[in-house]
């Protein structure tokens, strides 16, 4: 069973279904309209949650910049660190997903400021409106603090999450891949080249298609009994997870390829991060905090925090799904 953090006293709550109107109104009845709260909207797991949530709730995104007009969500400008915005965003909604955080910077105190003290703000606009439903994607990083500044931020978030005294549910997604992922594209432009360079042999990760993650976000909105006060974590249904080895030879048939498959050691990857860095300066993908947590033997889900299949079940199989992300990049002119 997934691990309990906390009471169940508020599990009661739903975000469908008979419960309080903002502002003290009368209560909503099963049937009515749903609005949600999304950060990181714009961005990879976002843009998955949007396709997912058209037509079955409606979604108030943030975002930075303009957007576009879409069907069902209402655009809200600001970003984590502003306040005014975030109750704005959050006001009158049903339940938040925080999505959005920083995953790669140059300097970790960025991670301090997007993934702590934004969780941070999030929860007091939430608490402030009167919204008490919180889901948190985390990161399977926050497993293992020690091992960088990313993982280190989101254990940080988590329990800032856990104390809010919210109806909250954390995901620890483990490796996300999929269309309009920009992350792992450099794997398969590798194996476009026929030579893939990847983490230690032993390592061994779990993944999970982009579509999967955001059925289950959606479908953690209600909360409830064994899935309000949880912590899980999902993945593809492959017990064991995937070896570094099998992910670079499925992503090499995704692509039509046989890659040469060589794997760096901790050291390798720590001086790759810096001639990456030196190449592409702030643009950098290997920095020297994800060389840390890569050169982790273990990024495989925990089986005692998966989702239960009543919940949750995935249904993208991941040679699949990486041999339809690959077409994606091609279309896309990506590769």
């Amino acid at each position: 069973m997934p691990h309990d953090h906390g009471s169940a006293k508020r599990r009661s709550r739903r975000a469908t279904g008979l419960c309080p109107a903002p502002g003290g109104g009368p209560p909503r009845s099963d049937g009515s309209a749903v609005t949600i709260a999304v950060t990181g909207a714009t961005g990879f797991v976002g843009q998955t949650l949007l396709e997912r949530a058209r037509g079955q709730v409606a979604v108030r995104a943030l975002t930075r910049r303009e957007q576009q007009g879409r069907g069902g969500v209402e655009w809200i400008a600001g970003d984590l660190a502003d306040a005014q915005a975030l109750r704005e965003l959050v006001r009158g909604t049903e339940a938040v997903i925080h999505v959005a955080g920083v995953v790669n910077a140059p300097d970790p105190q960025e991670f301090e400021r997007g993934n702590v003290l934004g969780t941070l703000a999030l929860i007091e606009a939430a608490k402030a409106e009167g919204v008490q439903r919180f889901v948190f994607v985390s990161s399977l990083s926050a497993r293992e603090p020690e091992l960088s500044a990313y993982g280190a931020s989101k254990a940080r978030a988590e329990k800032l999450v856990m104390a809010s005294g919210l109806d909250w549910t954390v995901v620890r997604p483990p490796w996300i891949f999929g269309p309009g992922d920009r992350d792992t594209l450099d794997m398969f432009k590798a194996a476009r080249w026929g030579l893939m360079p990847m983490p230690p042999r032993e390592g061994r990760s779990s993944l999970l298609h982009v579509d999967d993650l955001a059925r289950l976000l959606l479908a953690l909105v209600p909360g409830g009994e064994g899935v309000s006060q949880q912590l899980f974590e999902p993945d593809d249904g492959r017990t064991g997870g995937w070896s570094h080895y099998e992910v670079a030879r499925a992503i090499g048939w995704a692509m039509g390829r046989r890659p040469w498959v060589v794997h760096l050691s901790r050291a390798s990857l720590e001086r790759a991060a810096r001639a990456d860095r030196f190449l592409r300066r702030d643009k950098a993908k290997l920095t020297l905090d994800r060389a840390g947590y890569m050169a982790h033997p273990d990024w495989v889900v925990s089986q005692g925090a998966r989702p239960s299949a009543a919940l949750w079940e995935p249904l993208v199989p991941t040679r699949e799904g990486l041999k339809a992300t690959a077409k994606w990049y091609r279309d896309a002119g990506w590769l």
